[in-house]
């Protein structure tokens, strides 16, 4: 039975703005307090989406989330009509505002951890939606996400839904960001690859001194037991504390995996080699043939890495056995990445091509190609047990550009979060796609 790697793109929201949340995310703190496009960056996402359909991979989209979160301001004693909630949250504290708005949603690497049928004890694709515990603004999505991935994905033959760690530091997850996938095929047994930045219970683990540590061991190691997961299927490694310090902080900042390959930033582990033959051990078990891509630091500094984002990119298998990687505009900006690249793709190697993207509204708030997606492997009778509405097709994505260009602003600053016109409008807007993407209601407003 064929098998299929889908991409599920976050459909960026309407309250998209710069507010500067994430302590660091070098990106998200230096454009803080800018004015937003927000429909610049659904129409940016989308374009990706349909490219990648095009180009005959498997697309889907997640739905944003529903802001600003009025239930999790009234949770912190505002008080009143939803207006008055905004108007007196602006007023008294206006950071918890904008963490209210944020559209950081879109990310959904960050969404949940997808574990494939065929690596699970009961043979289900398994979903944990990540509780996103380090950040508050991030913390509050999991309850929505889970009710969206459960409308997409929602027959119990085929998939199992996790609910969201406990929400506390030592159980700190952060969803894909920090975990990938090896296999030979998507429909054999793989090994799936736990990226952490900290140990909670054992010290013998250094942490970062500057930037937290957001994904521990301990929750890495708790997704893998509800995914019913065998210990000769499962590596864990730890992220090098130091580059962390220098912003990375996700490891899809500095590595990105797919099918047989790790395209990896020489600095981004601590117990490289050890790693390395670990995967190469276990995967070679299952059938698969593992490789790996080392971008030496002589030629890429990490500081290239966090400003051009070149392993936040997707890479992608072909159906001719070489590889695609997208990567963003600002990979071409950066002399020594893009010339990276080039001597790349002309060696004849595992990567043939590099696709560029214009992603800027994502890539000033921190986010690029790969945080953008969700990646969940599927094989066709689970691809046929999808919600079809998420399913990007030509006539979705010209209804999805109707439906931003209808109810999306082009400009957006932190002022304009305190307008109680924008709850309404983000609410006729969702309101209208879940019947777009047949989802039903998902949103406390269609619920309550």
């Amino acid at each position: 039975m064929k098998s299929y790697e889908v991409n599920f793109d976050g459909l960026v929201g309407p309250t998209h703005n710069y507010g500067g949340l994430s302590y660091g995310n070098v990106a998200s703190q230096s454009n803080s307090q800018q004015s937003s496009n927000p429909k610049e960056a659904a129409l940016q996402g989308l374009a990706k989406m349909k490219a990648l359909m095009e180009m005959g991979f498997q697309q889907g989209v997640l739905a944003p989330q529903e802001r600003p979160d009025v239930a999790a301001l009234r949770r912190l004693g505002f008080s009143g009509s939803d207006a008055q909630v905004i108007e007196r949250a602006a007023k008294d504290a206006m950071p918890l505002l904008v963490a209210s708005c944020s559209a950081s949603s879109m990310w959904v690497a960050n969404a949940a951890t997808v574990s494939p049928s065929a690596d699970t004890a009961d043979g289900r694709v398994h979903f944990t939606a990540a509780n996103l515990n380090c950040k508050y603004h991030r913390s509050i999505e999991h309850p929505t996400t889970s009710g969206v991935l459960g409308a997409m994905f929602a027959d119990p033959q085929h998939f199992a839904h996790h609910a969201a760690l406990p929400a506390v530091a030592q159980f700190g997850d952060e969803g894909a960001a920090n975990h990938t996938r090896f296999c030979r095929d998507y429909g054999q047994a793989g090994v799936e690859f736990f990226v952490f930045g900290r140990s909670a219970f054992d010290t013998r683990y250094p942490a970062p001194q500057k930037y937290p540590a957001r994904q521990t061991l301990e929750a890495s190691q708790a997704v893998a037991r509800l995914h019913g997961l065998s210990d000769d299927g499962v590596v864990y490694a730890q992220q090098n504390p130091s580059v962390i310090d220098q912003g990375v902080f996700h490891n899809d900042v500095i590595a990105v995996g797919n099918g047989e390959v790790l395209f990896y930033h020489e600095d981004a582990f601590l117990e490289t080699d050890k790693m390395l033959a670990e995967l190469d051990a276990k995967l070679g078990k299952r059938g698969g043939n593992f490789q790996s891509i080392c971008v030496p630091r002589s030629q890429v500094t990490v500081e290239d890495a966090v400003r051009s984002y070149l392993f936040n990119s997707q890479l992608l298998s072909r159906a001719d056995g070489s590889m695609l990687l997208i990567v963003p505009e600002e990979c071409r900006g950066n002399e020594r990445v893009w010339q990276y690249l080039q001597g790349l793709t002309s060696s004849g190697g595992l990567i043939r091509e590099v696709k560029v993207f214009d992603l800027k509204q994502s890539m000033q708030n921190g986010g690029g190609p790969a945080c953008l997606r969700l990646r969940v492997a599927l094989n066709q009778t689970e691809l046929a047990a999808v919600n079809p509405g998420v399913i990007m097709t030509a006539p979705l994505y010209g209804t999805l550009t109707q439906w931003v260009d209808k109810h999306y602003r082009d400009r957006l600053s932190e002022n304009d979060l305190a307008d109680p016109q924008l709850l309404l409008e983000c609410r006729t807007a969702l309101d209208e796609l879940t019947q777009i993407l047949k989802l039903g209601a998902v949103y406390p407003f269609q619920i309550n």
